[in-house]
C-alpha cells in the first residue's frame, strides 16, 4: 500500500530571528492519523515552528505545503478565553454550538459558565474543547498538560488515543508523550531530526545520535589539529599552496565553530539543606479541615520524618495547598493536632508566579535589595554569573519578565528559591513549563538533596521518580496514603480519584433522537496485563519468604554483629525490604485475586 501522502509538510525552511537563524534547513511532516511530539529545549524555537505548521509566520525561505481541505485547530501555552460564556468561546471557531457545548461537558464545564475570572485550569480545558468541537484533520497543541490535574491529563489522552485527526503536541509531560506518541520530532541544533518510534524511545535514539555528533566533531577537530600543523610546516610551499591551504583550514574552522554554536550550554542548579532540622519534621494526628460545609480532608494521622519525599496528588481544588499550609503549621486544623518539628528551615515555591511583576527586569527580580550581586546559599555571587548558570543571557538582563517564555519564568523562580538554603523544599508545581532537560536536572537534584522534600504536583513520572510515598485527595473530603509514587498509590487503591465522564461519541443534531448506545461487552477473565502480573507475583510469593529465611539465618548468628558490623547491617536491611516487599506483593495478589473472582 502506498503511503498517504502527508496533511502538512515542511520543506529546507530558514527563519532568522535577530542576528543566527532560528531555524536553518527544517523538514518536517505531519502524516495522517500519526501522534507525533515536538520537543527540544526552551528557546529551541517548538512554539515558533508550531506558528510556522499553522501558517501564522512566514519562514523567510523553504516551503509549506498543504493538503487541499485540511483543516487546522490550534491550542496555544497561554490561550486568550474570549465571548460571554464558555459556549460563545467555544463555537467561535465555526464548530456547531451542540457540539461546543457537548465537548466543554466533556472537559468538565459549564457551557453557560461566564469567561471571567476562570483558573488556569478551567482555561486549558476550555481551549482543549474549542479545538476538539472544531473537529480538525491537524490538531497542534502547545504545552497542553499545563494546569491541568491528572484526571483532566489522563482524559486528554483517551481522546487523543482514539481520535482520527493527526496531532502533533509540544509538551514536557513524560508519562503524558510515552502514552499518546507514536512518533517524535526533535527540534536541536536549528535542524529536527525525526524519529518514527514513539516518546519511550527517544532518551537511548537522542543519546545515540549526541555520540555520533560528539565523534564527528572530534574528528574535525583533530582535522584541523593536522592542517594547522602541516600548514605553518611547509615553509618551503609555493604562495599559491599555502594560500589554497590557508583558505581551506579557514573553512574547517569555520564549520567548527559554526558547530559549537549548536552545542547547548549546560544548566546549572544547586540545593543547599542548610542546618539539619530535628528527626521530626511533623506529627498529625487524627486532623481535619474545613471552609464552611465543604470538607476538604478529615481525620488524616501522618508523620514527615527527615529525608522524606512527600508528594500530594489530587484533582484541581481538592485541596492540595490547603494541606501543605497544614502541615507547615501555616493553617490551624479544625480537629486533631500538628506538632512541628525543631529547626525547620523551610521554603515554599508557589507557581503562581505571584512575586514576578512584569514590568520589573530580570535583575530586579534576581537582587529585590538592589545592587549588582545575589547571596546565593551563603556566598555573594554577581547577578550575570549566577543567571548564565540558569541559561539567561546576560542581554536578558535588563529587559521585562513579560518578555519571558514560560520556561524561562519558572527557571527565575528556580534561580531565586534555590539561592536560599533550605532544609524543608516545598515545590507547588515545580514541573510547569520546564522541558525536559531541565526537568530531568531538577530531578537530579532532588534526588540527592539531602533534606525533605513535600511536592505538590500532578507530572506523574516525576512523581514516581521522587516520592517516597504519596498523600492523595479526592476532592470529596476523603485522603489517604501511601507508600511509593503514583503509580503505587493507584495500584493499591482503585477508583480512589472517579475520573470525569469520558466522551464517547459526537452528540447528534437536536432535531434527531439519539441512537442508544450498544452495551459494552462485559470482561470475564483478566486482562493480558493483569494475568502476566498475576503470575509474576505468585512467583515472588514463593521467593520473598526464602529471601527472609536466608537473611534471618544470617541474622541468627550471636557473633555476627561483633564481628562485622557491616554485615550485620546489611542483612538487617535486606530482610525488613523483602518483608515489606512481600506484604506489599500479598496486597496486590489479593486485589488481583478478587478482580478475576469478580469478573468470573
Amino acid at each position: 500500500m502506498a503511503a498517504r501522502p502527508p496533511l502538512v509538510a515542511l520543506k529546507d525552511i530558514h527563519l532568522q530571528d535577530g542576528p543566527r537563524p532560528l531555524f536553518s534547513g527544517v523538514d518536517l511532516a505531519v502524516e495522517p492519523r500519526s501522534r507525533a511530539a515536538l520537543v527540544g529545549r526552551n528557546g529551541a524555537g517548538k512554539s515558533t515552528l508550531m506558528k510556522v505548521v499553522m501558517g501564522f509566520i512566514e519562514p523567510d525561505s523553504g516551503d509549506r505545503s498543504v493538503q487541499a481541505g485540511a483543516r487546522f485547530a490550534y491550542v496555544p501555552q497561554e490561550p486568550e478565553i474570549t465571548g460571554e460564556t464558555l459556549a460563545d468561546y467555544a463555537a467561535s471557531g465555526g464548530a456547531e454550538r451542540w457540539t461546543a457545548e457537548s465537548w466543554l461537558s466533556t472537559f468538565g464545564l459549564n457551557p453557560e459558565k461566564s469567561t471571567e475570572g476562570l483558573s488556569g485550569g478551567e482555561i486549558r480545558r476550555a481551549a482543549l474543547a474549542k479545538a476538539f468541537a472544531e473537529e480538525p484533520d491537524v490538531l497542534l497543541l502547545d504545552e497542553p498538560t499545563n494546569h491541568l490535574d491528572i484526571l483532566a491529563i489522563e482524559l486528554l489522552e483517551e481522546e487523543l488515543i482514539s481520535a482520527r485527526f493527526a496531532v502533533l503536541v509540544v509538551s514536557h509531560d513524560r508519562a503524558f508523550l510515552n502514552r499518546v506518541t507514536n512518533t517524535v520530532h526533535w527540534l536541536e541544533g536549528r535542524k529536527v531530526r525525526t524519529l518514527n518510534k514513539g516518546f519511550a524511545e527517544f532518551d537511548d535514539w537522542a543519546a545515540k545520535v549526541l555520540e555520533e555528533e560528539a565523534i564527528a566533531l572530534e574528528k574535525l577537530t583533530k582535522t584541523i589539529e593536522r592542517e594547522t600543523e602541516t600548514f605553518y610546516r611547509s615553509i618551503t610551499a609555493r604562495r599559491t599552496r599555502n594560500e589554497g591551504r590557508a583558505r581551506n583550514l579557514a573553512a574547517l574552522r569555520a564549520e567548527r565553530a559554526e558547530k559549537m554554536k549548536d552545542v547547548p550550554r549546560e544548566l546549572y542548579m544547586g540545593v543547599d539543606s542548610g542546618g539539619i532540622s530535628g528527626k521530626l519534621v511533623a506529627d498529625l494526628k487524627g486532623v481535619s479541615k474545613s471552609f464552611g460545609d465543604r470538607t476538604i480532608f478529615k481525620n488524616l494521622t501522618t508523620r514527615i520524618i527527615r529525608g522524606d519525599r512527600l508528594a500530594i496528588v489530587g484533582p484541581n481544588g481538592a485541596g492540595k495547598t490547603t494541606l501543605v499550609k497544614v502541615l507547615l503549621g501555616e493553617l490551624a486544623p479544625d480537629e486533631g493536632t500538628v506538632r512541628m518539628g525543631a529547626n525547620l528551615e523551610p521554603l515554599y515555591l508557589d507557581q503562581s508566579r505571584e512575586g514576578l511583576k512584569s514590568d520589573m527586569t530580570l535583575w530586579d527580580a534576581l537582587t529585590p535589595g538592589g545592587g549588582d550581586s545575589i547571596l546565593v546559599r551563603g556566598h555573594p555571587k554577581h547577578v550575570a554569573a549566577y543567571a548564565k548558570d540558569f541559561l539567561f543571557k546576560e542581554a536578558q538582563l535588563r529587559q521585562p519578565i513579560s518578555t519571558l517564555s514560560g520556561g524561562e519564568r519558572n527557571r527565575l523562580l528556580l534561580a531565586r528559591a534555590l539561592a536560599k538554603s533550605a532544609n524543608l523544599l516545598v515545590l507547588d508545581e515545580p514541573t510547569n513549563d520546564l522541558d525536559i532537560d531541565t526537568l530531568d536536572k531538577l530531578q537530579e537534584l532532588l534526588d540527592g538533596y539531602d533534606g525533605t522534600l513535600i511536592l505538590v504536583s500532578h507530572d506523574r513520572d516525576f512523581v514516581d521518580r521522587l516520592a517516597t510515598s504519596t498523600i492523595a485527595m479526592n476532592g470529596r473530603g476523603d485522603i489517604v496514603e501511601t507508600p511509593g509514587g503514583w503509580q503505587d498509590f493507584v495500584r493499591q487503591n482503585p477508583g480512589f480519584i472517579q475520573p470525569p465522564k469520558p466522551h464517547s461519541s459526537a452528540p447528534a443534531p437536536k432535531a434527531a433522537a439519539p441512537a442508544p448506545a450498544a452495551a459494552p461487552k462485559k470482561a470475564t477473565k483478566l486482562s493480558y496485563k493483569d494475568a502476566r502480573r498475576l503470575e509474576e507475583i505468585e512467583k515472588l510469593l514463593e521467593t520473598l519468604p526464602a529471601e527472609i529465611e536466608k537473611q534471618d539465618a544470617i541474622l541468627a548468628d550471636p557473633e555476627l554483629y561483633s564481628k562485622n558490623p557491616a554485615a550485620f547491617d546489611k542483612a538487617m536491611k535486606a530482610a525488613e525490604k523483602a518483608r515489606a516487599d512481600l506484604e506489599a506483593i500479598e496486597l496486590e495478589w489479593l486485589e488481583l485475586e478478587e478482580k478475576r473472582a469478580s469478573l468470573a
